[in-house]
């Protein structure tokens, strides 16, 4: 079973978002009741971003397959780089404890509200479109394009994916850490390895699609929505979540 197929209560959560903000360099919260253990976490914290930059570069295997990808759809453009550090999103339920602050149960930005509710949480988009018509593009350079589909040149998707990869300071800070003095400013990062073909014994065995988002922290409730519905595939960097060993 993967990290992210485990369950954790609420508490388990904030204190493994607490270890994981130290590791990306951010301020954990406060918390109150718990124990402390900033001393022991600002060690291992130490030693992580040490070895973070003496592998500065390094992208775990399914990053570096889209970012080997990139390079060569795009070789005649400026070539974007994926986030190299990202707070990962590899146990379930994190996203969700993410998307409001740890003291708070409600988060509003200027794109999107959040309140939490008896059944979880509720993600509430400023705007919600229904349906992609007249809207939905697609890069030129590979397969035929739908006739109800818009062309779009490489270089059109090389600037916009920049532009994604570097948003404003606001969308990257954490509704978790939004009311502490020093809000962490981040992405965030989760893996999906969907079904798209059952098991049939003595047929074909099962098969999955490979899915990475990423997301500014601001936007963590967009993965809440999907790791609802498709599940979490757990730690990108750890082999037995790598598809390109299956």
């Amino acid at each position: 079973m993967s990290i992210g197929a485990q369950s954790s209560t609420p508490a388990q959560l904030v204190s493994f978002i607490n270890v994981k903000l130290a590791l990306l360099g951010c301020q954990p919260v406060a918390v109150e009741g718990g124990e402390d253990s900033s001393d022991i976490v600002a060690a291992f914290a130490a030693q992580y971003q040490e070895k973070e930059r003496l592998l500065g570069q390094y992208l775990c295997p399914a990053d570096q397959r889209i970012q080997t990808f990139l390079y060569d759809y795009l070789q005649d453009v400026p070539v974007p780089r994926l986030p190299l550090r990202t707070f990962t999103l590899d146990r379930a339920g994190l996203a969700r404890v993410l998307s409001l602050p740890v003291d708070r149960d409600e988060f509003s930005s200027d794109i999107i509200n959040s309140y939490r509710v008896k059944q979880g949480v509720l993600h509430n988009p400023r705007s919600d479109r229904r349906t992609t018509a007249g809207i939905f593009h697609i890069t030129e350079g590979g397969l035929p394009i739908p006739d109800d589909k818009l062309g779009v040149p490489k270089l059109t998707f090389a600037k916009m994916l920049a532009l994604a990869l570097n948003p404003p300071r606001e969308l990257v800070r954490l509704p978790f850490t939004a009311t502490q003095p020093k809000p962490a400013e981040c992405f965030v990062s989760l893996l999906l390895r969907p079904i798209v073909c059952p098991e049939v014994p003595g047929f074909t065995s099962e098969k999955t699609m490979e899915v990475r988002f990423f997301a500014p922290g601001n936007l963590v409730s967009n993965l809440d929505f999907v790791e609802s519905i498709f599940g979490n595939a757990g730690d990108p960097l750890l082999p037995e979540n790598d598809s390109g060993l299956d």
